[in-house]
């Protein structure tokens, strides 16, 4: 197989980071629009991911939060993401850089983005990236009271995983 020099699997997973990061600065400047809202799941422990201790303790390895009615100053940059959630009933503020997101999905379109671990990434070379059901072992939801539900939504059916290498010529 011939070396990508170009490296479009990194130029692609950029690219679909931009996507989420345009989204989120648009719902931080204008709200969320109708009845979009969105699932991000995201590593716990990634560099740059800032979490108090007690939701660390609770989401050690992932954690997916669900940005609708409650959230406030939600605050976009190059390479991150804030936001302040209540979970519990207990604010919280998170800091989430876009490199530690694994999962975005909007279900009011059935629209989402998957993205693998950065540590996969670098072990297989290659960034497999593409319009994917949100998914997570643990899902953490924001509202006054709401305490996190143990399983992730089941999005409805249709949509598919693929993997970039698949539109490679072997």
């Amino acid at each position: 197989m011939p070396t990508d020099h170009i490296r479009y699997d990194v130029l692609t997973r950029d690219a679909l980071r931009g996507v989420l990061r345009q989204v989120l600065a648009d719902a931080a400047a204008h709200g969320l629009p109708g009845d979009h809202h969105f699932y991000i799941t995201f590593l716990s422990k990634a560099e740059g991911v800032k979490l108090s201790p007690r939701l660390l303790a609770q989401y050690p390895e992932e954690m997916t939060i669900i940005l609708q009615h409650q959230f406030w100053d939600l605050v976009v940059t190059e390479d991150r993401f804030e936001v302040g959630l209540s979970f519990g009933g207990t604010p919280e503020r998170l800091v989430v850089p876009f490199s530690a997101i694994k999962g975005f999905f909007d279900p009011s379109v059935q629209f989402g983005l998957q993205f693998e671990s950065p540590e996969a990434e670098a072990a297989s070379g290659e960034t497999p990236v593409a319009p994917a059901e949100a998914t997570a072992s643990e899902t953490a939801e924001a509202g006054p009271d709401a305490d996190a539900p143990k399983d992730a939504p089941k999005p409805s059916e249709g949509a598919e995983v693929v993997r970039l290498d698949r539109f490679r010529k072997k």
